[in-house]
């Protein structure tokens, strides 16, 4: 196990020796009978410390210790040995080691949801393990900011998921046990608790493997499209499917902050809109999204029909706005799901969307006469992911006969 003298933890925890000789004074941390701190006892320091800057006094914390009302022995289970240190580099220092420029470095922190750094503040020991994929990608040639972009995504994503998990171990564990009235140690169940977190750590990466499964297929199934594509052995349809991509802005803030009763509810009443009107039109919903549904419309034409109805029904349902997609191409189904670079331009024209606006592809507005809708061209349009531009079109109903 490793140990380390009073300087040496306190540097490893974030904190001045002072702070430290404080918390061994009053007994919230224990040094071992060589004088000595132990890896946990780090953890400790660092979870005072965050208690202490959050206006929680150490008196008391100290006082409710002594009389057994609270316990940090949790921080000592294996689960809690990912809070972790602060590394003996600043940044500066690790980018001149590296080669990694400075400003990418600091993102590898924003990325894990902490505030900006500065060059010559400290490295965490868990943002030094990140660093050989970064370098790696440097070193073959990837670009700065593509990197960039998938460190924010992936650490918005993970964010997003450690708060769910925050609030579902909250909701389920610590809330009950208090107002059951446990004591802290039967509220950390470190048992049960570390079991849990190994599950829970295997089930997160089944589930990234899934999804990666799924978005590495629409990458070869869009690389192969565009080499059958370019030697000539590969042509359009006739008449193509369209896919389509309906999004409503802030849809997932919008029912964290109703809760959950009415998330629900919130959900099921957009799941019966979006599933009557698009299988009226011929099409159906393939998944949903986090804030949107993919859907599948054998006939582009009433597919921009169904769009139109389920952004103005959206609105009538009191929710955000909703903003869509439309492209029209070759698809390939597989196991209930649609791959190609149909799905993926549809995707992209979506994300350009603004709110209450469906934009569709020239190929959808080829295919669209007779529906009752009309289209203006907006241009070509360079979208995220997608080579060359792309003419999109906003979709309307079209007036009246006079």
């Amino acid at each position: 196990m490793d140990e380390y003298a009073r300087p040496e933890a306190a540097r490893r925890a974030g904190v001045d020796t002072g702070f430290l000789d404080r918390l061994i004074e009053l007994a919230i941390v224990q040094p071992e009978d060589d004088g000595q701190l132990s890896h946990g006892a780090v953890r400790r320091i660092g979870m005072v410390k965050s208690l202490a800057d959050a206006g929680i006094p150490l008196d008391g914390i100290a006082a409710a210790m002594r009389r057994g009302d609270i316990s940090l022995d949790f921080i000592d289970s294996s689960a809690y040995e990912r809070f972790s240190a602060l590394s003996g580099e600043t940044f500066e220092e690790v980018s001149s080691r590296t080669g990694i420029p400075l400003q990418l470095l600091m993102v590898v922190r924003e990325a894990i949801g902490r505030a900006q750094p500065s060059p010559d503040d400290r490295m965490r020991e868990d943002e030094l393990l990140i660093l050989p994929f970064v370098e790696t990608q440097l070193q073959v040639g990837f670009r700065a900011k593509a990197i960039e972009r998938l460190l924010r995504s992936e650490g918005d994503s993970l964010r997003r998921i450690a708060a769910s998990e925050a609030d579902w171990w909250a909701s389920e564990v610590i809330q009950p046990a208090l107002e059951a009235g446990k004591s802290s140690a039967e509220i950390a169940n470190v048992e049960f608790s570390d079991l849990l977190t190994v599950l829970s750590e295997r089930a997160l990466l089944a589930m990234y493997h899934a999804h990666q499964e799924h978005a590495w297929t629409q990458n070869i199934i869009g690389g192969i499209e565009s080499m059958l594509t370019r030697a000539g052995l590969y042509s359009r349809l006739e008449r193509p499917p369209a896919m389509c991509f309906l999004d409503i802005t802030g849809y997932t803030r919008l029912t964290q902050e109703r809760g959950d009763a009415a998330a629900a509810d919130l959900a099921e009443q957009l799941g019966r809109l979006v599933q009557r009107t698009s299988v009226q039109h011929g099409g159906r919903p393939v998944k949903w999204l986090g804030d949107g549904v993919m859907f599948w419309f054998r006939d582009p034409g009433p597919g921009v029909v169904a769009a139109l109805e389920m952004v103005d029904g959206v609105t009538d349902a009191g929710l955000p706005p909703a903003h869509v997609g439309l492209h029209a191409g070759p698809v390939l189904f597989q196991e209930g799901d649609y791959f190609g670079q149909t799905v993926n331009i549809a995707s992209r024209i979506a994300e350009y969307a603004r709110p209450g606006e469906v934009l569709v592809s020239q190929d959808v507005v080829d295919a669209s006469g007779g529906t009752g809708t009309a289209f203006t061209e907006i241009g070509p349009i360079e979208l995220k992911g997608v080579t060359g531009a792309v003419r999109l079109h906003a979709a309307h109903r079209a007036p009246a006969p006079a």
